[in-house]
């Protein structure tokens, strides 16, 4: 399901009243903008009954996370799990959206090449997967190219906008590319068949906001229990993660909503899950920060450099969290 018009024809009606935890939980839509360890936390809230908790009753559905934004514009899904990316080039488009928690505060990806390809040479006049266009993988793409001393337009490189993880897989599988940006849980599969990984972003430490949990202000202002209930149970799932005691329950959620059959790149993608998650769950201005920059540097947007951090999130819900010590209950 990835357009906003399937959604839409299953979700007519999304039900918005719940100003306190209810006997009855409001339906809501949330659409996650990538396949990734970093949806854990929905997942597990999701799987674990957290959001029933809170009097919501979830519908998890992925949208590759241009479209995810998109739909949040049309008002078709009222919460996405979407890159800082997509929040920026929607507000510079005359929308009003705020990122209230952050779940992947760096540039976490591998760039990934065929066997053939053994350095920065060898992919020159080449081709390469960037993702969707404005995304976190396309950006993770430019920095890796950048980490290599390459430039697309000198060094002939073209850049093919195809869109989402599988879909880049198949490119470079069947070699109609040569390389491409992938997460690293999923980027682990094309490395055990012999793919060489050219730039680690992991390692290099890249500050970069991701991905986050993102609603229009409007909501915020009509339905203000909602969006802290939903914030949460957000919350509540990327604590349980991280509590040793529930390994056993990430490992069985992360291999099925991954779709990852073998153990050991199960417990991959669980270390780096717990490696790359917040603790508190909330954005990070310095990662911000170098999206914007990083943004207007490759043309993606050229309002990005004009933008503030409190633009793009808001902050009020961490630091209530902290202050009445709810972060505090949980970690």
């Amino acid at each position: 399901m990835t357009s906003s018009s399937i959604i839409f024809l299953f979700y007519v009606l999304v039900v918005l009243a719940s100003p306190s935890v209810a006997a009855e939980p409001s339906k809501l839509l949330i659409a996650h903008g990538a396949i990734s360890n970093n949806v854990a936390p929905l997942w597990i809230a999701k799987e674990q009954g957290i959001f029933r908790k809170y009097g919501i009753e979830a519908d998890l559905v992925f949208i590759i996370a241009g479209r995810a934004m998109q739909a949040m514009l049309a008002g078709q899904v009222p919460v996405g799990l979407v890159g800082g990316t997509h929040v920026t080039n929607a507000n510079t488009g005359g929308g009003d959206f705020t990122m209230i928690l952050g779940l992947e505060n760096k540039l976490d990806y591998i760039f990934v090449a065929k066997p053939t390809i053994k350095g920065a040479e060898d992919l020159k006049g080449k081709k390469v997967a960037i993702g969707t266009p404005a995304g976190s993988a396309s950006l993770a793409t430019y920095v890796s190219l950048d980490h290599l001393g390459l430039v697309p337009r000198r060094d002939q490189i073209t850049l093919l906008g195809i869109g989402g993880v599988p879909e880049r897989m198949g490119a470079l599988r069947s070699g109609s590319v040569e390389a491409t940006s992938l997460s690293p849980e999923i980027g682990q599969v094309v490395v055990s068949e012999g793919y060489r990984i050219l730039v680690d972003l992991g390692k290099e430490g890249v500050p970069f906001q991701s991905s986050g949990l993102v609603v229009p202000r409007s909501l915020i202002k009509t339905n203000p229990q909602l969006v802290e209930n939903i914030a949460k149970a957000t919350v509540e799932g990327a604590a349980f993660l991280h509590k040793p005691a529930n390994k056993e329950i990430v490992l069985r959620s992360l291999g099925r909503n991954l779709r990852l059959d073998k153990p050991d790149r199960v417990e991959k993608a669980y270390q780096g899950l717990l490696a790359n998650l917040p603790r508190p769950p909330c954005p990070s201005v310095e990662g911000i920060s170098a999206m914007l920059k990083l943004m207007a540097q490759h043309g993606l947007n050229a309002k990005a450099s004009q933008i503030k951090p409190e633009e793009i999130a808001d902050w009020s819900y961490c630091k209530r969290f902290e202050e009445n010590g709810f972060f505090r209950s949980l970690y």
